[in-house]
């Protein structure tokens, strides 16, 4: 059997990355907390539970982190409607479908959040399974989310595509091969030090050159 597929979904299938990072944004803001956006999207892909330690530090999150994270969830629902698939997004699941591959989305999102990104992927019966934050104990950039994704792929080996370092630095962890794909925002240099095996400006490119990655083995 080929490789099962582990896809990434906020920013490698769903243009997800600014939104989050505005709605991290208005959330430090609301506590008194104001950050360049720039450097809240430095750390898009990385958990929650993790985020508010690694933008400010242990007393902030101590005093304020769940405060800041409960914030942050409807200012982003408040935005989901305005989010679209990255362009090819439906088409690499077909493509990979289609070589036999199982497809596992891979996401630590909320389960409201994560079935509406099914409505728009029309995913429901093209994938064979997909996790949410349910399926974690710890988030990216430990290793959890690609260890329950190959739980739920079954035996053998996996591939895993995302695009940002946090999706890299987990799928190393757990020992599994990466792709990256620059729809996230992070540049390609960043991703291969991050541990991708190779890199693709877009989705399409990604699947004209299937045959070239750690896929075709």
């Amino acid at each position: 059997m080929p490789p099962s597929a582990i896809l990434d979904v906020d920013g490698t299938l769903v243009d997800t990355n600014y939104q989050h990072a505005l709605a991290w944004y208005l959330s430090f803001r609301q506590h008194d907390i104001v950050l360049p956006v720039w450097r809240i999207h430095r750390h898009i892909g990385m958990g929650g539970d993790q985020m508010v330690t690694a933008l400010t530090d242990e007393q902030v999150e101590e005093e304020k982190g769940d405060d800041i994270r409960a914030a942050e969830s409807p200012l982003y629902l408040a935005m989901i409607e305005q989010v679209e698939l990255l362009a090819d997004a439906r088409r690499l699941m077909e493509a990979l479908a289609e070589r036999d591959h199982k497809l596992i989305l891979a996401s630590s999102a909320k389960q409201n959040e994560l079935h509406h990104y099914l409505d728009l992927l029309d995913a429901r019966e093209l994938a064979d399974d997909w996790t949410s934050s349910a399926d974690v104990q710890e988030t990216k950039p430990e290793p959890d989310l690609i260890k329950a994704a190959m739980e739920k792929a079954g035996e053998g080996p996996a591939v895993m595509i995302g695009d940002s370092v946090w999706d890299f630095e987990a799928a190393k962890r757990a020992d599994v091969p990466s792709i990256g794909v620059l729809t996230g925002g992070f540049s390609e240099q960043e991703l291969r030090e991050a541990g991708a095996s190779v890199v693709f400006e877009t989705l399409a490119e990604l699947i004209d050159k299937l045959d070239e990655t750690p896929l075709s083995d």
